[in-house]
């Protein structure tokens, strides 16, 4: 009898397992085109940091990135029981963030004098360009601000994810977005640390005495910037994608519309709905911007003239 039973016990834990597999990888095929973008926004969050201080400033999100899978896989599964629809609410207002995000960074790369001055970049740039200043101070508000972007993604991720396992029990679904989650950290942020590091590793290949290692050396070397480059403006972009995404999915009347008029391009309805998705985004997200920094200055005129009286 003991052995009848353990035998059962270990084919339903292979069944389960079996399972798990198979929606594990359901799941991260889903969450293909987001993990795109968060390698883009997670690479873009580094730029600016002096090479020394680049790995530890990636291995200081990821354990923030860690974190956050931490929170968010326990608390996504006890609202989907308790509350579904509060899931795609919170979604709703990470969607609000990443776009705003964005907006501000382009109207502060395009329109420079369309808002406040940015003391805090100003700042980093001074500290960059000045050898006896401790960048650890200025690294740590770019760490915060890299863990909330990816608090929002991971969220996204974990979501698309719990969508994708719908029809599953308790612990199936557990330990899918477990290794999802685990996964996708590891990942996304051992690939950020590889492309941060492309430079120093074409300055080694410089410096072997192989011709052929040299000239890899070389395009790396001349790659490395052209590359955090494009990853730079991709984050950017991956901003409006992913969160007017997000928000247009939650809206409905935009998601009919986005819908009917991709519906019209024919074959390439999916560019469409994604370039879409991203223009919406860019709008809602300046709509924000400008809303915050009217409201902004009308609080410094209201101290200016509280500080008179």
């Amino acid at each position: 009898m003991a052995g009848a039973s353990l035998l059962t016990l270990l084919d339903d834990i292979s069944v389960i397992l079996d399972d798990v597999s198979v929606m594990t990888k359901v799941a991260a095929k889903k969450t293909a085109g987001v993990l795109g973008d968060d390698l883009a926004l997670n690479a873009e969050q580094v730029t600016g940091v002096k090479a020394n201080r680049e790995l530890p400033v990636v291995w200081a999100v990821a354990k923030g990135s860690f974190i956050n899978k931490l929170i968010l896989v326990p608390a996504a599964l006890l609202i989907s029981a308790i509350y579904p629809p509060l899931v795609t609410f919170l979604l709703m207002c990470g969607g609000l963030f990443l776009v705003y995000e964005g907006a501000e960074k382009v109207i502060h790369r395009f329109w420079p004098h369309a808002l406040p001055h940015d003391e805090e970049q100003n700042a980093r740039r001074k500290a960059n360009a000045d050898e006896t200043v401790d960048l650890v101070a200025f690294e740590k508000e770019k760490i915060k601000g890299a863990i909330r972007t990816d608090f929002i993604l991971s969220a996204e991720i974990i979501v698309i994810a719990l969508g994708a396992t719908a029809s599953a029990t308790l612990l199936e679904r557990s330990l899918v977005l477990s290794i999802l989650a685990i996964g996708i950290t590891i990942g996304i942020y051992g690939l950020v640390a590889g492309i941060v590091k492309i430079d120093d590793a074409g300055l080694h290949l410089m410096e072997q005495e192989s011709t052929f290692k040299q000239k890899v050396g070389k395009v790396m070397f001349a790659a490395a910037p052209k590359l955090m480059k494009f990853l730079s403006i991709a984050g950017t972009l991956a901003m409006f994608l992913v969160g007017g995404g997000i928000l247009v999915h939650g809206i409905g009347f935009l998601h009919h519309g986005v819908e009917d008029i991709a519906h019209l391009t024919g074959i390439f309805e999916g560019v469409t709905t994604t370039v879409l998705n991203g223009v919406i985004g860019f709008i809602i997200g300046a709509a924000v911007v400008a809303l915050l920094t009217i409201i902004d200055k009308v609080r410094g005129k209201d101290d200016k003239a509280s500080s008179t009286h």
